[in-house]
């Protein structure tokens, strides 16, 4: 297999990090790899708010999770357990529950990716970019996790410390660093594939 295929098979969500920083050279070779993903119209309509400073990305994580809660509250419990437990084996909800961070994992890097709030085609094209980011940073021994519930960073009261215009809007955000966990290769489905 080659090094694409192989960092596409290799990479996994990881929800564990050492504590160890990302040289600023490193996250740029990222950005650059996200800026070659295709995008439509050729548009480019993609942002990076990075943050390394710790405090900071604690501070969001709380405050992202305070608003996660609220908006979950009126999942059923049940329901809530099953999502979970679908998605990860038993032991990574144990792991979960005890970490301090849920939302970013302590990791030292949390890249916020935007799109204008009026670019029907920013969604695809930030996912395409992100894609990008997470296969170079395989590829050069950093491990990642795409994090959805980034977005709800723009109700916190401290999102101004991004320096976001109002006329963009958070996608969601990647975090980067060295991994301290070896997760498994979910399932794939192989059922969804049709010859017309």
């Amino acid at each position: 297999m080659n090094d694409t295929l192989n960092s596409i098979y290799e990479r996994r969500a990881v929800r564990k990090y050492k504590d160890i920083p990302v040289a600023k050279e490193v996250i740029e070779q990222l950005i650059a790899a996200g800026r070659m993903a295709p995008s439509a119209m050729n548009n480019q309509p993609w942002k990076f708010y990075i943050v390394t400073d710790k405090e900071k990305i604690e501070l969001f994580s709380k405050e992202i999770s305070e608003i996660a809660i609220k908006q979950i509250k009126h999942v059923r419990i049940k329901d809530l357990l099953k999502m979970t437990l679908s998605h990860f084996h038993f032991s990574k909800v144990i792991d979960l529950i005890k970490t301090q961070d849920h939302i970013f994992y302590n990791a030292p890097v949390v890249i916020f990716i935007t799109a204008p709030r009026k670019d029907d085609w920013g969604k695809l094209s930030v996912g395409m970019c992100a894609q990008n980011i997470l296969l170079a940073a395989k590829a050069m021994g950093l491990d990642t996790c795409p994090v959805g519930f980034a977005k709800f960073v723009m109700q916190t009261k401290d999102y101004y410390l991004l320096n976001i215009p109002a006329a963009e809007e958070v996608e969601f955000a990647l975090v980067i660093g060295f991994g301290d966990e070896l997760p498994r290769e979910p399932k794939r489905l192989e059922d969804n594939v049709f010859y017309i």
